[in-house]
């Protein structure tokens, strides 16, 4: 039972990370990516660090200047801003796709960068995966899009936070590590402001659609946190990927988005190897 609700937990999330998507690239059609970025690291900040206080954890301490939270912030910050600006040129479902490779990517850090031992089938699992992201962006062929390349530095990007996250000390709070994250975006959405991109007004619809995406963000890594805690994580993980189901689903009943048959080809295979990496860590597991 316990993970039949860490199940529910992970597709939940996935849910409102999607919809998260959804609203912020509805949100880049009026305002640039500096003003979304200002706005999710102060407000998804504020509600994230009010969470942390009321779990009864300090915002702030003196291990947001351990280089590995150092490291986090900036791929956070980097992740992010690709993140945002491929959903203002991409298609939504594109995008998802793509991101599908982030526990690939996350596997061949560890292998490279953390010396995690990883074996052959694993090996060939993660190149069997990034196959399918260039099938998905087909670099070199007629159905490329350059702005595709904002999407993949999104997924290392983030797989870089996630391969840092490891290295941050179990001693320091979970919603810690969040709300230092997430704040780090209102500086960075300033600096683009202070760059050149303009401050444009906020209408009412806008500021409803950040409101859901601060909304969701924060319900997202909470359900996501709840899941993971309380399943098997080889048996929680790989419904990570029910995320690309629900952005097919998004693209194609809000932005009329129809991907074509490599598209849906490479996400399979990203997806498939991904679940096969889950499946032999699970049974890792159990030896």
């Amino acid at each position: 039972m316990e993970n039949l609700r860490a199940i529910a937990l992970m597709i939940t999330a996935m849910v409102f990370f999607t919809l998260g998507d959804m609203a912020i690239k509805l949100a880049t059609h009026s305002i640039p990516t500096g003003q979304i970025l200002a706005t999710l690291g102060f407000f998804g900040g504020l509600t994230l660090g009010l969470i942390t206080h009321l779990k009864g954890h300090r915002i702030l301490a003196a291990d947001f200047l351990r280089p590995e939270v150092i490291w986090r912030n900036l791929s956070e910050i980097a992740g992010t801003l690709c993140m945002v600006t491929a959903l203002s040129l991409v298609d939504l479902s594109t995008v998802a796709a793509i991101l599908q490779a982030t526990p690939l990517a996350v596997t061949l850090g560890a292998a490279v960068i953390l010396r995690e031992h990883v074996g052959w089938r694993r090996w060939s699992a993660t190149l069997v995966g990034f196959v399918g992201v260039l099938i998905i962006m087909r670099p070199g062929l007629a159905g490329f899009e350059l702005e595709t390349l904002w999407a993949l530095a999104a997924m290392i990007g983030l797989s870089m936070r996630d391969l840092s996250t490891r290295l941050v000390p179990r001693t320091i709070p979970t919603l810690r590590i969040a709300t230092y994250g997430m704040t780090m975006l209102l500086p960075a959405g300033l600096m683009l402001l202070a760059f050149g991109q303009d401050i444009h007004p906020m209408g009412l619809s806008v500021t409803a659609l950040m409101a859901l995406t601060v909304a969701v963000g924060v319900a997202g890594y909470v359900s996501i946190t709840a899941a993971m805690r309380m399943g098997e994580v080889s048996v929680v993980a790989p419904f990570r990927y029910s995320r690309i189901i629900f952005a097919l689903a998004v693209g194609a009943l809000v932005f009329g988005e129809r991907p074509d048959g490599w598209t849906l080809l490479g996400a399979a295979i990203t997806v498939l190897a991904g679940l096969y990496i889950f499946m032999r860590e699970g049974r890792k597991a159990t030896q």
